[in-house]
Parts: structure tokens; C-alpha cells; sequence
């Protein structure tokens, strides 16, 4: 018994002793927490104001009011644009997704000089930004006569998508044991059934993280819906805040324009909650895999 109650003495004594390097540790994690936090709160602070309220925004909820919301939503046409950013977000992703994982199938599997020049092409997509080359791509679209709608921008963010997917889709595919699919094989299945019955539903981990990065960047993205879509009831939430920023002869409106960009993350936040869980495990289960 004495020895036992040493033991949990010592142990107390080890847990009270932090040492310099994990206060450290500690107070650097506090204060990027404080960096990364503090533009939201003030965002959410401002967008609680009315359009006319023209305080600083470091004088944090000193109003609360939603007609800055009201307006948001009634100027934007909130749901008109949450329809077509959900159409172009939810479309591109599935699309990146399918190609994706069926390109870097035969890539991660077939080891031969073709399959790592494959490999290597769609790597290259990384090195050049695609806005870079805009404008011939803009000029190319207009003379094949593909038409400026809200599915222009989808073919955008396909192509600029499918590198980065095919590098993260690769680079799993060759964690998963062949053993499976040659005892599928050898019953007969085909490599279609092979692909959708055995390799597919491995992939989760890195479906779940393709699905998380290339969404956020399409549903955040303004810039291709801003150069290819024309007509203001196709705008995607984005675009549609742009028109808070104002002009010379008419200011910004900095109240609203919060109040939208809240509107905006709001149905990603919704997203979040309700597919926590799915998300964590998904991330975590190709943390293990890699």
C-alpha cells in the first residue's frame, strides 16, 4: 500500500511539473488559435450590425440586429445562388471523383513505363495555375460554340481538380493489398465488378479527403463563375458578394457584405455537423493508411 501510494505521489508530482517547453508550446498554441479566430468574430460581430452602423469593427457586439442579413438574402437572391452553388459544387465533385479514381486505378496498379508516364502527366498539372492560360482556354470553349452557363465553370474545375485527385488516388491505390482483387479474379469477377465491388469502397479515406478540399475550393472559388457565366440569375454565392464591395460613387457596404459571407459558409458549417463524425474517421483512417 505505501508503495503504491509513493507511486501516485510521484505521478501527481510529474503531472504538476510542466516544463518551459510545453508552457511554450502551449501559449503558441493559444495565440494562433487567437490569429485564426479573431477575423471570424469580428466578421460575425460587423454582420450583426445594421448597413448604416459605421463603427470600427474591433468594437466587438455592441449591436444585434438582422437587418444586414435581411438585406444579404433579399440582394443576393440567397436561394437561386445556394441552388447553383450547390449544383456546380456537388456535380464537379462527383465528376472528379469518378474520373479520378478510374485514371489512377490502372496507374497505381499496372507497372509498366506508360503507367508512370501517366503518372507523371497528371502530375504536371500542379506546376501551371490555370489562370495563366485563361484566356486561350476562354478563346478555345467560344470557338467550339460550348455555351456560358452555370455547367462551364464545372469543366474548369474538373480539369484543374483531376491532378491533384490522380496524385491522392494513385498514391492510396498502391496501400491496397492486390491479394483481394486476385481472389476475385480467380472467381470470376471482372475488372468493372472488380473496380466497383473491391477497389472503390477502399477508397473511402481518400474519397472523403478529394471530396473535403476540391469541394471547399469549388464552393468557395469566384473566379471561373465571374469569367464564363454571363447571366446574373446563374451567379454562384461568391459572385453574388461581390456586389457588396461597391464602387467609387457607391461604398462598400462592409455590414452586409459580412452578413453574406456568413450566409455563404453557413450551409458548409450545417454540412460539417451533421457529417462530423464520417469526415474524422475518414481523414483519420487515411492518416493510418499512409
Amino acid at each position: 500500500m505505501a508503495l503504491g501510494k509513493k507511486k501516485d505521489d510521484r505521478e501527481v508530482q510529474t503531472y504538476m511539473k510542466t516544463s518551459p517547453k510545453t508552457i511554450l508550446l502551449y501559449v503558441v498554441i493559444i495565440l494562433f488559435c487567437i490569429v485564426v479566430i479573431s477575423p471570424l468574430v469580428i466578421v460575425f460581430s460587423s454582420s450583426l450590425r445594421s448597413p448604416e452602423n459605421q463603427t470600427s469593427p474591433l468594437a466587438l457586439f455592441i449591436e444585434f440586429t438582422g437587418v444586414s442579413y435581411i438585406r444579404a438574402f433579399s440582394n443576393m437572391n440567397y436561394p437561386m445562388q445556394l441552388i447553383n452553388s450547390i449544383m456546380t459544387t456537388v456535380g464537379s465533385v462527383l465528376c472528379i471523383v469518378v474520373f479520378a479514381t478510374m485514371a489512377a486505378y490502372p496507374i497505381g496498379r499496372i507497372k509498366t513505363k506508360l503507367a508512370r508516364f501517366l503518372y507523371f502527366f497528371f502530375i504536371s498539372g500542379l506546376i501551371i495555375p490555370s489562370q495563366m492560360v485563361i484566356v486561350p482556354i476562354a478563346q478555345t470553349l467560344n470557338r467550339l460554340g460550348v455555351p456560358n452557363t452555370r455547367f462551364t465553370p464545372m469543366i474548369m474545375f474538373i480539369t484543374c481538380s483531376l491532378p491533384f485527385s490522380v496524385f491522392l488516388f494513385s498514391g492510396f491505390m498502391k496501400g491496397l493489398p492486390v491479394e483481394i482483387e486476385e481472389s476475385a479474379y480467380i472467381d470470376g469477377a471482372s475488372l468493372p465488378k472488380r473496380f466497383t465491388s473491391i477497389v472503390f469502397p477502399l477508397l473511402q479515406p481518400a474519397i472523403i479527403s478529394c471530396v473535403i478540399t476540391q469541394g471547399l475550393w469549388i464552393w468557395n472559388d469566384y473566379f471561373y463563375p465571374m469569367v464564363f457565366i454571363t447571366k446574373k440569375a446563374q451567379y454562384s454565392l461568391p459572385v453574388g458578394m461581390l456586389q457588396f464591395l461597391g464602387d467609387k460613387e457607391n461604398p462598400a457596404q462592409w455590414n452586409v457584405l459580412f452578413a453574406a459571407c456568413v450566409l455563404c459558409a453557413l450551409p458548409l458549417i450545417i454540412v460539417f455537423l451533421a457529417l462530423q463524425k464520417q469526415f474524422v474517421n475518414g481523414i483519420a483512417a487515411g492518416a493510418v493508411k499512409g
